[in-house]
């Protein structure tokens, strides 16, 4: 078949690449398409054009105009390439017309399609049908339907793998690696009862429709009144709602008088106080009642960075008894996902009757982490299993699409780069926008600093300013 031979050409190009490649959105993919490879190999990329126009002739007869790709061409109709800008002549209008189809290269949430369907619609085109050379199957489809647009694309993620392991080009388990991660990083869900084609744009969705959009995108505070929610994360949404605060301090010092002049000044900008309690060279009981008294005095909750990670029985002694006596003063803990259940059940057993909470490691800011693709994936479905206590994740990027998770994101500064020993530093804008976060954790951008009670109050600014810009765009995108 044509389309089989075309991905094993795509393949033999390198343009389908199996390994750990961090997409834009900040997840780990075990699979990458990078069809820039075809600007070296012009036999491949007319192949996958004359694929394209077949497809968009198939597609759509009664389309007049195509909107492509710049690396795409199509023989049958005008071609409109658009740059987001509009034309510099006396009336700034692009070409009108009646009916236009979408051609691009790959769709995975559909947003970058329903993007340029509303450029065009301003235009006064219509867009009925979009054609793509690869559906990844993580929703785009689906969500572009709930539109009205129908996508129709060459192949799908899995003809793409079923093609490559019957050709001996791939291993079973990377089939299985790659299907695992697509089904566990959804990006839309069709909701139970609604057809395909459910809405169309410039009408009133079905009430399903908008419920299910609704939900991925709440305010702080409309997430911590929802049913499912559990104590601790509708403590710190409505915090954070209420301080206009989604920083987390990250208070790496080694003398409790350090620690308490940090809680006590950097308090009032910060809605997270994070510790590493077994650094401090002279803790005692008092550090952790004073600690708590000023968490009180200035409304933050405190997260004791302990990352337990035994059986249950050991975690629920250390949690609780020990020199440290955790429980007594510390509102949310984390833990990794490697012993299995027995972790969570352990911290469970002391925190929930206290109201506190309990984070899960699903992902590390640590250049060369192990915890990922399967592993976060295990460690979203420890936390369904656990929804009062397990409240959320420490991660690099959304990695739950349920608003009752909370997503909290350690390397962060300012500025983007790394400390040579590891360390990845993301910014804030990346952390919330891009990669959809909730709470941005700082150490040593705030700690380093000449003026640390300046620093906080810039950090709280970047992040608040973030979470208002993401949030927008997103009320934006509903009201369209």
């Amino acid at each position: 078949m044509a389309t089989d031979k075309l991905i094993l050409k795509l393949h033999d190009a390198k343009a389908v690449k199996f390994g750990q490649f961090k997409l834009k959105s900040g997840l780990l993919s075990p699979i990458y398409i990078d069809l820039q490879v075809m600007d070296s190999n012009p036999d491949l990329r007319n192949e996958v054009n004359e694929m394209l126009n077949k497809h968009a002739v198939d597609a759509a007869e009664k389309s007049k105009h195509v909107w492509s790709d710049p690396y795409t061409t199509n023989q049958h109709r005008p071609v409109l390439t658009c740059t987001g800008n509009t034309k510099d002549n006396g009336t700034k209008r692009m070409v009108r017309s009646d009916v236009c189809l979408i051609v691009k290269d790959v769709v995975t949430s559909g947003s970058s399609v329903l993007e340029t369907a509303r450029l065009l619609e301003e235009e006064g085109l219509k867009v009925k049908d979009a054609v793509v050379l690869l559906d990844r199957e993580q929703g785009g489809r689906d969500m572009l339907e709930s539109e009205g647009i129908t996508l129709h694309p060459v192949f799908n993620i899995s003809t793409l793998l079923d093609v490559l392991l019957d050709a001996g080009r791939i291993a079973p388990a990377t089939r299985t690696n790659v299907k695992t991660f697509i089904e566990g990083n959804q990006t839309f869900t069709k909701p139970p009862g609604t057809s395909r084609r459910a809405s169309k744009r410039g009408r009133s969705s079905s009430p399903e429709v908008k419920e299910k959009r609704v939900c991925k995108e709440l305010s702080y505070r409309e997430r911590a009144t929802l049913p499912g929610v559990s104590p601790m994360a509708s403590k710190l949404l409505s915090l954070m709602e209420e301080k206009e605060s989604n920083l987390c301090l990250s208070a790496d010092v080694t003398q409790s008088k350090e620690l308490l002049e940090l809680a006590d000044t950097l308090g009032p900008y910060i809605c997270v106080l994070k510790t590493h309690v077994d650094i401090l060279e002279d803790f005692s009981p008092e550090t952790g009642s004073r600690l708590l008294k000023l968490a009180q005095k200035h409304d933050f909750l405190i997260f004791e960075d302990r990352k337990f990670a035994d059986i249950g029985n050991t975690v629920k002694h250390q949690y609780e008894g020990g020199l440290y006596k955790i429980s007594s003063w510390c509102h949310m803990v984390n833990a990794h996902a490697v012993p299995g259940p027995g972790v969570v059940k352990g911290l469970q057993a002391v925190g929930q009757p206290l109201g506190h909470g309990c984070l899960l490691i699903a992902e590390m800011s640590s250049q060369g982490s192990l915890a990922t693709t399967e592993y976060t994936q295990s460690v979203v479905k420890m936390a369904d299993d656990f929804p009062k206590f397990v409240f959320g994740f420490i991660s690099q990027s959304k990695v739950s699409c349920k608003p009752e998770h909370i997503h909290m994101t350690p390397g962060v500064q300012l500025q983007s780069g790394g400390d040579g020993l590891g360390q990845q530093y993301i910014t804030p804008d990346e952390v919330i926008c891009s990669r959809r976060s909730d709470i941005i954790i700082v150490g040593r951008g705030i700690l380093k600093s000449e003026d640390r009670v300046k620093a906080a109050q810039e950090y709280r600014r970047a992040g608040w300013e973030a979470y208002l810009k993401r949030f927008e765009r997103t009320q934006n995108i509903r009201k369209r």
